[in-house]
Parts: structure tokens; C-alpha cells; sequence
């Protein structure tokens, strides 16, 4: 059973669409500190798609006019994911501080990792070199 996880920030923004057209779509957006969920009828009862951390790239500002910011997410290497919010609303700092702390904590763990397999290799060697 899939535990939930924390929600950072829950509210509407517009998406573009994949269409030819490209027209704005509201969604509901949770923010978590793994990944962004987005529910197309505005509430969660729906089921929604949820965009890992792991799979996205980087969150950049694209568009500051008016009354709304947007950006677009990378969610695979070469898709782009455009969205758009209220101006004034932070959306585009909760998204990039919960990236970074995700990326940061994956890097950590990285480090770890590499850190206990040279120490096992290291005592792997010392046991050898100490065999008749």
C-alpha cells in the first residue's frame, strides 16, 4: 500500500496542452516532496499524472507577462511540460526548492552509497592481502 506523502502545495494552474491547438488547461496541482500530481477536472477524485522528481530535468521561468508566470517542467529528456500561474502566487520557487532538495538528498544518498562500496572493496583487499 502506497503511503501518501506530504503535500508542500495544493492549487489550480493552467497547463498547455500536447495538441495542435496548444490551449491552456486548468489542473489541479499537488506538489510533494517527490513529485507534482496533476488532476484534470480540478479535483483529486479523478486520477491524476504524477511527475517523479527523478525523471524531471530542471523548472525554468518562461513566461513573466501580465498576470501570470509560467515555466516549463521537464519530465523526460526531450519533453517539455509548459505551465502557467497567477502572478505573485510562487509557484515557480515552491517547484525548484522542492527539485532542489530532492536532487540534493538523491546526491547525498549517491555519495553514501560510492563511499560503502570503496570501503567494502577496501576491506575485500586487506582480507586478500592478508591470505597466505
Amino acid at each position: 500500500m502506497k503511503m501518501q506523502a506530504e503535500v508542500i502545495r495544493e492549487g489550480e494552474l493552467e497547463k498547455r496542452s500536447d495538441s495542435l491547438f496548444q490551449l491552456w488547461k486548468k489542473k489541479l496541482v499537488v506538489l510533494t516532496k517527490d513529485s507534482l500530481s496533476l488532476f484534470p477536472d480540478g479535483h483529486k477524485r479523478a486520477k491524476g499524472k504524477e511527475l517523479g522528481f527523478g525523471s524531471i530535468l530542471k523548472v525554468d521561468c518562461v513566461e513573466r507577462t501580465g498576470k501570470s508566470g509560467g515555466w516549463p517542467g521537464r519530465p523526460e529528456p526531450r519533453q517539455e511540460i509548459d505551465f502557467r500561474c497567477p502572478d505573485q502566487s510562487c509557484w515557480n520557487a515552491s517547484i525548484t526548492m522542492a527539485l532542489i532538495d530532492f536532487q540534493n538528498k538523491r546526491a547525498i544518498q549517491d555519495f553514501k552509497s560510492r563511499q560503502e562500496m570503496e570501503q567494502a572493496a577496501g576491506t575485500q583487499e586487506r582480507r586478500l592481502a592478508r591470505a597466505p
